[in-house]
C-alpha cells in the first residue's frame, strides 16, 4: 500500500504540462473508470463460466464421446480385429508363405541356378568366344600394324611441318618484327601526340572555358536565388512552427498516454473495492445465512434422523436378514437331511456375534501370562 513516487519531470516542462496534464487526467479518469469496470466484470464472468461450465461440460462431452465411440472402438479392436487379424495372419503364413518358401527354396532357387549356369554356357560359347578369338587372331594384329604405320606418317609430317616453321620465320615474322619496331611504333607514337593535341584544342578546352566562364557563375547565381527562395523559408517554418507545434502535441500525446495509464491502475482499484464489497455484500446476504441453516437447522435434524431413525432402521433390517439367513440354512439343513438321510452331519447353528462377550481384563488369574502359561505346561 505504499506510494509509489511519480516520474521525474522530464527537462523542459513548464506551466503548459501543468494546465494540460490535470483535465487530461479527469478525463481520462471519467472514461477510462467504467471501462475498466465493464472489463474487469467481463473478464469475471468469463473466468467463472469457464470454471463452473465449460470445463465441466467439456469433461462430460468427453467422457460421453469416450463412451461412445473410443471405448466399442477399443473393444472391437482388441475382442474382434486383433484375434482375426492374428488368425488371417497365421492362416496365410500356414497356407500362402510357408509353402511358397519352401517351393522357391527347394524348387526353384535350384532350377533357376541351373538354368543360369546352363544359359551362361550357351551365351559364352556362341556370342563371347568367337568375339574373343576375332579380337585377339585378327584386329589386335591389323591394329598394331596400322598404328605403326601411322606413327610413321605422324614423324614425316612433324619434321616438315618444322621445315615450314624456320622457312615462314625467316621470310615473314623477322621483317615484320623490324618494320613494327623501326617504322610503324615511331610513327604511330608521333601521329598520338599530334592527334591529342588537335583533340584538347578542338573538343576540351572550349568546354573548359564554357564551365568556367559562364556554367559556374550561372549555377551559384541559381544555387543562391534557390537558397534564398526555398531553403531559408523552409528552415524557419520548420524551426519557428513546425518544431513547436510538434513538440507541444508531443508532451500532449505523452500526458494523455500517462493520465490513461494512471486512470487504469485507478480503475483498477475501484473495480478491485467493488468487487470486495459486491463479494461481502453477496456473503452476508447468501452464504453466511445458508452456512447457518446448514450448521443449526440442517446438521442437528441430520443428527436426529441418523440415530433415531436410520440406524434403528439399518439394525432391525440387518437382524431380519440375519433371522432370513439362519432360516435359509436351516431349511437347506432339512432339505439335505431328507434327501440323504439322518447320517449327513448337520450343519452347526451360525450365531452372528455384533460384540465381544465377558470381556475380561488380563490378571494373575488367567492363563494369558508368559508366567502362568509356563505354569500350566509344567503341569
Amino acid at each position: 500500500m505504499e506510494k509509489r513516487p511519480g516520474p521525474a519531470p522530464a527537462p523542459g516542462e513548464g506551466c503548459l504540462v501543468a494546465a494540460i496534464r490535470m483535465p487530461v487526467r479527469i478525463v481520462a479518469l471519467v472514461v477510462v473508470v467504467p471501462v475498466r469496470l465493464v472489463w474487469d466484470a467481463l473478464v469475471t464472468g468469463g473466468r467463472f463460466l469457464y470454471e463452473k461450465a465449460l470445463v465441466p461440460c467439456g469433461r462430460a462431452v468427453g467422457r460421453l464421446l469416450h463412451g461412445l465411440f473410443v471405448w466399442p472402438l477399443v473393444q472391437l479392436w482388441r475382442y474382434v480385429l486383433a484375434p482375426v487379424g492374428r488368425g488371417l495372419a497365421f492362416l496365410v503364413r500356414v497356407l500362402l508363405v510357408v509353402p511358397a518358401v519352401w517351393l522357391y527354396a527347394r524348387v526353384l532357387a535350384p532350377v533357376g541356378r541351373a538354368a543360369v549356369a546352363v544359359l551362361g554356357w550357351v551365351g559364352r560359347a556362341l556370342f563371347v568366344w568367337p568375339w574373343v578369338a576375332l579380337w585377339r587372331r585378327v584386329l589386335v594384329p591389323v591394329g598394331q600394324g596400322l598404328g605403326w604405320l601411322l606413327r610413321q606418317l605422324a614423324a614425316g609430317v612433324a619434321a616438315a611441318g618444322r621445315g615450314l616453321g624456320r622457312l615462314g620465320r625467316i621470310l615473314l615474322v623477322v621483317p615484320a618484327v623490324w618494320l613494327y619496331a623501326r617504322v610503324l611504333a615511331p610513327a604511330g607514337r608521333v601521329a598520338a601526340v599530334v592527334l591529342g593535341w588537335v583533340g584538347r584544342a578542338l573538343f576540351v578546352w572550349p568546354w573548359v572555358a564554357l564551365y568556367r566562364y559562364l556554367l559556374t557563375p550561372l549555377g551559384l547565381a541559381a544555387l543562391a536565388l534557390v537558397r534564398w527562395i526555398l531553403v531559408l523559408p523552409a528552415l524557419a517554418l520548420w524551426r519557428w512552427v513546425l518544431v513547436p507545434v510538434g513538440r507541444a502535441l508531443g508532451v500532449l500525446l505523452r500526458e494523455i498516454g500517462t493520465a490513461l495509464g494512471v486512470a487504469w491502475r485507478v480503475a483498477g482499484y475501484v473495480s478491485l473495492a467493488v468487487g470486495r464489497f459486491l463479494g461481502t455484500l453477496l456473503r452476508w446476504t447468501f452464504v453466511e445465512p445458508v452456512r447457518w441453516v446448514y450448521r443449526s437447522v440442517l446438521t442437528p435434524v441430520g443428527h436426529v434422523v441418523r440415530d433415531h431413525l436410520w440406524r434403528p432402521a439399518a439394525r432391525v433390517v440387518r437382524e431380519t436378514l440375519g433371522a432370513v439367513r439362519a432360516t435359509v440354512r436351516q431349511v437347506r439343513a432339512d432339505v439335505r437331511r431328507a434327501l440323504f438321510g439322518p447320517g449327513s452331519p448337520p450343519e452347526p447353528p451360525v450365531r452372528e456375534v455384533r460384540e465381544p462377550e465377558d470381556a475380561q481384563g488380563r490378571t494373575l488369574g488367567s492363563s494369558t501370562t508368559a508366567l502362568t502359561k509356563t505354569a500350566f505346561i509344567k503341569d
